[in-house]
Protein backbone atom coordinates (compact mmCIF):
# COMPACT_ATOMS: atom_id res chain seq x y z
CA UNK A 1 0.00 0.00 0.00
CA UNK A 2 1.20 3.31 -1.39
CA UNK A 3 1.26 5.71 2.03
CA UNK A 4 1.50 9.33 1.82
CA UNK A 5 5.44 9.43 2.76
CA UNK A 6 6.04 7.07 0.10
CA UNK A 7 3.70 9.81 -2.63
CA UNK A 8 5.85 12.76 -1.08
CA UNK A 9 9.38 10.30 -1.17
CA UNK A 10 8.54 9.71 -4.88
CA UNK A 11 8.31 13.25 -5.63
CA UNK A 12 11.05 14.45 -3.68
CA UNK A 13 13.29 12.19 -4.73
CA UNK A 14 12.83 12.95 -8.29
CA UNK A 15 13.05 16.63 -7.58
CA UNK A 16 9.16 17.66 -7.66
CA UNK A 17 8.37 20.45 -5.00
CA UNK A 18 6.50 19.11 -2.26
CA UNK A 19 4.38 21.68 -0.45
CA UNK A 20 3.24 21.35 3.39
CA UNK A 21 2.39 24.13 6.12
CA UNK A 22 3.53 24.86 10.06
CA UNK A 23 1.73 24.75 13.40
CA UNK A 24 3.19 26.31 16.20
CA UNK A 25 -0.71 27.39 17.73
CA UNK A 26 -1.00 24.10 19.83
CA UNK A 27 -4.69 23.54 19.30
CA UNK A 28 -6.78 20.93 17.63
CA UNK A 29 -8.28 23.37 15.37
CA UNK A 30 -5.45 25.05 13.84
CA UNK A 31 -4.47 21.24 12.77
CA UNK A 32 -7.70 20.93 11.64
CA UNK A 33 -8.17 23.70 9.68
CA UNK A 34 -4.73 23.48 7.77
CA UNK A 35 -4.89 19.89 7.23
CA UNK A 36 -8.51 20.66 5.65
CA UNK A 37 -6.32 22.56 2.81
CA UNK A 38 -3.75 20.54 0.00
CA UNK A 39 -1.01 20.91 1.46
CA UNK A 40 0.70 17.10 1.45
CA UNK A 41 2.35 17.35 5.25
CA UNK A 42 2.41 19.82 7.99
CA UNK A 43 4.76 20.35 10.85
CA UNK A 44 4.04 20.63 13.92
CA UNK A 45 6.43 22.55 15.84
CA UNK A 46 7.86 21.72 19.18
CA UNK A 47 11.84 23.51 19.31
CA UNK A 48 9.71 26.93 19.42
CA UNK A 49 6.31 26.42 21.22
CA UNK A 50 5.23 25.32 24.56
CA UNK A 51 3.33 22.16 22.49
CA UNK A 52 4.01 18.82 24.99
CA UNK A 53 3.62 15.15 24.33
CA UNK A 54 -0.16 15.07 24.75
CA UNK A 55 -0.88 17.98 22.68
CA UNK A 56 0.87 16.67 20.19
CA UNK A 57 -0.82 13.17 19.23
CA UNK A 58 -4.03 15.16 19.15
CA UNK A 59 -2.47 17.48 16.66
CA UNK A 60 -0.96 14.10 14.78
CA UNK A 61 -4.71 12.56 15.05
CA UNK A 62 -5.77 15.85 13.60
CA UNK A 63 -3.70 15.82 10.52
CA UNK A 64 -3.20 12.36 9.86
CA UNK A 65 -7.04 11.98 9.72
CA UNK A 66 -7.42 14.09 6.54
CA UNK A 67 -4.82 11.94 4.85
CA UNK A 68 -1.87 14.44 5.41
CA UNK A 69 1.91 13.38 6.61
CA UNK A 70 2.52 14.84 9.68
CA UNK A 71 5.84 15.55 10.98
CA UNK A 72 7.28 17.34 14.00
CA UNK A 73 10.08 19.79 14.32
CA UNK A 74 11.57 17.99 17.48
CA UNK A 75 13.41 20.02 20.52
CA UNK A 76 17.27 18.91 20.01
CA UNK A 77 18.77 15.84 18.39
CA UNK A 78 17.91 13.57 21.48
CA UNK A 79 16.93 9.69 20.77
CA UNK A 80 14.61 9.65 23.84
CA UNK A 81 12.90 12.83 21.88
CA UNK A 82 12.89 10.99 18.96
CA UNK A 83 11.47 7.90 19.96
CA UNK A 84 8.74 9.71 22.08
CA UNK A 85 7.72 11.70 19.02
CA UNK A 86 7.90 9.02 16.51
CA UNK A 87 5.95 6.72 19.50
CA UNK A 88 3.20 9.36 19.71
CA UNK A 89 2.50 8.48 15.48
CA UNK A 90 4.51 11.21 14.18
CA UNK A 91 5.42 10.51 9.86
CA UNK A 92 8.57 12.03 10.32
CA UNK A 93 11.02 14.50 12.26
CA UNK A 94 13.22 17.56 11.53
CA UNK A 95 15.99 17.63 13.57
CA UNK A 96 17.68 20.97 14.66
CA UNK A 97 20.56 22.80 14.82
CA UNK A 98 22.52 19.37 13.39
CA UNK A 99 26.75 20.45 12.80
CA UNK A 100 28.20 17.43 11.69
CA UNK A 101 27.69 14.45 9.81
CA UNK A 102 28.00 12.05 13.04
CA UNK A 103 25.18 13.83 14.37
CA UNK A 104 23.16 13.84 11.27
CA UNK A 105 23.87 9.81 11.43
CA UNK A 106 23.16 9.95 15.31
CA UNK A 107 19.46 11.32 14.50
CA UNK A 108 18.63 9.15 11.70
CA UNK A 109 19.49 5.95 13.89
CA UNK A 110 17.59 7.14 16.53
CA UNK A 111 14.48 7.74 14.52
CA UNK A 112 15.39 3.83 12.29
CA UNK A 113 14.07 0.66 13.72
CA UNK A 114 17.21 -1.98 14.26
CA UNK A 115 19.15 -3.42 12.39
CA UNK A 116 19.28 -0.30 10.40
CA UNK A 117 19.11 1.97 13.66
CA UNK A 118 18.70 1.71 17.15
CA UNK A 119 15.03 3.32 18.10
CA UNK A 120 13.34 1.41 21.15
CA UNK A 121 10.67 -1.05 20.07
CA UNK A 122 7.04 -0.58 21.88
CA UNK A 123 3.22 -1.13 22.18
CA UNK A 124 2.61 2.39 21.46
CA UNK A 125 -0.43 4.98 19.67
CA UNK A 126 2.28 4.88 16.57
CA UNK A 127 1.48 0.78 16.19
CA UNK A 128 -2.31 1.14 17.03
CA UNK A 129 -1.68 0.22 20.62
CA UNK A 130 0.01 -3.43 18.81
CA UNK A 131 -2.58 -4.15 17.00
CA UNK A 132 -0.83 -2.88 13.86
CA UNK A 133 2.37 -3.64 14.91
CA UNK A 134 3.71 -6.10 12.17
CA UNK A 135 2.70 -3.86 9.21
CA UNK A 136 4.24 -0.89 10.87
CA UNK A 137 7.48 -2.15 12.08
CA UNK A 138 7.96 -3.78 9.18
CA UNK A 139 7.49 -0.72 7.07
CA UNK A 140 8.85 1.98 9.12
CA UNK A 141 12.26 2.69 8.22
CA UNK A 142 11.61 2.70 4.74
CA UNK A 143 8.30 5.02 5.27
CA UNK A 144 9.65 7.41 8.12
CA UNK A 145 10.74 11.00 6.74
CA UNK A 146 13.92 12.45 8.42
CA UNK A 147 15.68 15.53 7.28
CA UNK A 148 17.98 17.98 9.35
CA UNK A 149 18.39 21.27 9.41
CA UNK A 150 21.25 23.26 8.20
CA UNK A 151 21.32 26.57 10.65
CA UNK A 152 25.14 26.81 11.78
CA UNK A 153 27.99 27.43 9.80
CA UNK A 154 29.93 24.31 11.09
CA UNK A 155 27.01 22.71 9.80
CA UNK A 156 27.95 24.08 6.33
CA UNK A 157 31.45 23.03 6.82
CA UNK A 158 30.60 19.32 6.68
CA UNK A 159 27.73 19.73 4.52
CA UNK A 160 29.17 17.10 2.02
CA UNK A 161 29.28 14.39 4.89
CA UNK A 162 25.73 15.54 6.24
CA UNK A 163 24.04 14.70 3.06
CA UNK A 164 26.44 12.01 2.72
CA UNK A 165 24.31 10.10 5.29
CA UNK A 166 22.37 6.41 4.60
CA UNK A 167 18.69 6.99 5.29
CA UNK A 168 18.46 10.72 5.26
CA UNK A 169 15.89 12.61 3.04
CA UNK A 170 16.35 15.54 3.07
CA UNK A 171 18.48 18.94 4.50
CA UNK A 172 16.03 21.78 6.03
CA UNK A 173 18.16 24.86 5.25
CA UNK A 174 17.43 27.98 8.29
CA UNK A 175 18.23 30.89 6.91
CA UNK A 176 17.89 33.04 10.48
CA UNK A 177 19.94 31.02 12.64
CA UNK A 178 22.77 30.12 10.18
CA UNK A 179 23.02 33.72 9.39
CA UNK A 180 23.00 34.96 13.28
CA UNK A 181 26.04 31.68 13.94
CA UNK A 182 27.86 33.67 11.12
CA UNK A 183 27.37 36.68 13.21
CA UNK A 184 25.50 38.62 10.14
CA UNK A 185 21.45 38.45 11.55
CA UNK A 186 18.89 38.29 8.88
CA UNK A 187 21.51 39.87 6.11
CA UNK A 188 20.87 37.16 3.45
CA UNK A 189 22.07 38.38 1.03
CA UNK A 190 25.68 38.97 2.61
CA UNK A 191 28.28 37.17 0.61
CA UNK A 192 29.11 34.97 3.30
CA UNK A 193 25.24 33.81 3.14
CA UNK A 194 25.28 33.51 -0.32
CA UNK A 195 28.15 31.25 -0.37
CA UNK A 196 26.67 28.85 2.32
CA UNK A 197 23.52 28.80 0.71
CA UNK A 198 24.86 27.84 -2.77
CA UNK A 199 27.43 24.90 -0.89
CA UNK A 200 24.45 23.44 0.97
CA UNK A 201 22.58 23.62 -2.78
CA UNK A 202 25.33 21.99 -4.79
CA UNK A 203 25.61 19.48 -1.90
CA UNK A 204 21.84 18.28 -1.64
CA UNK A 205 22.35 18.26 -5.63
CA UNK A 206 24.48 16.26 -5.76
CA UNK A 207 23.76 13.87 -2.77
CA UNK A 208 19.91 13.29 -4.93
CA UNK A 209 18.36 14.26 -1.52
CA UNK A 210 15.60 16.99 -0.74
CA UNK A 211 16.32 20.32 -0.36
CA UNK A 212 14.00 21.98 1.95
CA UNK A 213 13.28 25.73 3.67
CA UNK A 214 10.38 27.66 5.59
CA UNK A 215 8.90 30.54 3.57
CA UNK A 216 7.44 32.00 6.48
CA UNK A 217 5.43 34.47 5.24
CA UNK A 218 3.77 32.31 2.38
CA UNK A 219 4.45 34.74 -0.55
CA UNK A 220 3.75 33.39 -3.55
CA UNK A 221 6.46 35.03 -5.38
CA UNK A 222 8.97 33.67 -2.67
CA UNK A 223 8.19 30.06 -2.54
CA UNK A 224 8.33 30.56 -6.61
CA UNK A 225 11.58 31.91 -6.15
CA UNK A 226 13.17 29.11 -3.75
CA UNK A 227 11.65 26.25 -6.07
CA UNK A 228 13.45 27.51 -8.64
CA UNK A 229 16.21 28.11 -6.71
CA UNK A 230 16.27 24.33 -6.14
CA UNK A 231 14.47 23.79 -3.11
CA UNK A 232 11.68 20.99 -3.60
CA UNK A 233 10.52 20.76 -0.04
CA UNK A 234 8.83 23.85 1.38
CA UNK A 235 7.14 24.92 4.13
CA UNK A 236 4.60 27.77 3.19
CA UNK A 237 3.83 30.22 6.63
CA UNK A 238 3.10 29.34 9.88
CA UNK A 239 -1.09 28.94 11.54
CA UNK A 240 -0.11 32.35 13.84
CA UNK A 241 1.64 34.52 10.46
CA UNK A 242 -1.74 33.24 8.19
CA UNK A 243 -4.14 34.33 11.16
CA UNK A 244 -2.35 37.83 11.75
CA UNK A 245 -2.39 38.44 8.20
CA UNK A 246 -6.46 37.63 7.73
CA UNK A 247 -7.10 39.43 10.44
CA UNK A 248 -4.77 42.75 9.68
CA UNK A 249 -6.39 42.74 5.89
CA UNK A 250 -9.36 42.15 7.08
CA UNK A 251 -9.23 45.10 9.59
CA UNK A 252 -7.26 47.23 7.41
CA UNK A 253 -10.23 46.83 5.02
CA UNK A 254 -12.56 48.52 7.15
CA UNK A 255 -10.64 51.17 8.31
CA UNK A 256 -10.17 52.40 4.38
CA UNK A 257 -14.02 51.75 4.01
CA UNK A 258 -15.04 53.71 7.58
CA UNK A 259 -15.77 57.52 6.95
Amino acid sequence: METQNTKIKIKIRRGIPSIGSWIMIGNIASAEILSSIDFEWIVVDMEHTAVGYETLQLLLLAIKSRGKSALVRIENNDEVVIKRVLDCGADGIIVPQIQSGKEAEMAVKSAKYPPEGSRGIAIGRASGYGNNFDSYFNTFNDDVIIFVQIEHYKAVEDIESIVSVKGLDGVFLGPYDLSGSMGIVAQFDHPKMREARARVIKAARKANIALGIHEVAGDINSVLARIDEGFNFIACGIDTVFLTKAAKDFYNQIKENIH
